[in-house]
């Protein structure tokens, strides 16, 4: 398996936590797990566009 970038795996991480909470029908726990999912995963992506432009 090839090496995913952090941000691919916490957001799929976040989708996984948020179908487990939507099979409870607990709706804002899932909702919430993806908001801080697509946060985190938003977070990660430009950490890594901002070291990848200071190192050209």
């Amino acid at each position: 398996m090839e090496n995913l970038p952090k941000y691919y795996t916490t957001l799929f991480n976040a989708v996984s936590e948020a179908i487990d909470a939507l099979d409870a029908s607990n709706f804002s726990a899932a909702r919430a797990y993806l908001v801080q999912g697509q946060q985190k995963a938003e977070d990660e992506y430009i950490s890594i566009c901002e070291e990848s432009c200071r190192l050209q």
